[in-house]
């Protein structure tokens, strides 16, 4: 029994140690750059240690031509069943001197938008509230005026008073 325990450790440690993939730069256009690697190493390897691996060969990389890596994107993939931890890093290579070499953080994209929308109400008035109070009242006595509520001789009585007042 023990020689099939101390069998499994060695698969286990050969397994971790040699569990390293190859980390792959890969020229995207002119000055565009992705560096990529995916670990054998499953749930043990870290994924802090996979991204920090690939983010300084790239500004290794980098360094190499005489410039500075800037990040564009990056793309984790822990270690799930069936799958590998991978980290993916784009970025583009710029003099030292640039612009572009002043900032260059990764910005982060929401996953999800929330958009906050809220009633209001106003008292909206016109320029002319005299207008705006004849034209409320003679609604509202035309609405009376068809219900029943008053006659067409009062609705008219009323209407030529509204007017009056103008």
């Amino acid at each position: 029994m023990n020689k099939i325990t101390a069998l499994i450790g060695i698969f286990f440690v050969t397994l971790l140690s040699s569990g390293c993939s190859s980390l792959a730069i890969v020229q995207l256009s002119s000055d565009t750059y992705m560096a990529s690697k995916t670990s054998a190493g499953g749930v043990f390897v870290s994924m802090a240690s996979l991204k920090t691996e690939v983010i300084c060969a790239a500004n290794a990389f980098a360094d190499k031509k005489g410039k500075i890596a800037i990040p564009i994107a990056s793309e984790a993939k822990p270690a799930v069943p069936l799958r590998n931890p991978s980290f993916e890093y784009q970025f583009r290579v710029v003099d030292k001197n640039s612009l572009e070499a002043k900032g260059g953080a990764l910005i982060p994209r929401a996953d999800l938008v929330v958009e906050k929308t809220e009633k209001i109400s106003a008292d909206v008035r016109m320029k002319d509230d005299k207008a705006l109070d004849l034209y409320t009242e003679l609604t509202k006595l035309d609405e009376l005026r068809k219900r029943g509520v008053i006659t067409e001789e009062e609705f008219a009585s009323q209407k030529k008073r509204l007017f009056a007042k103008q």
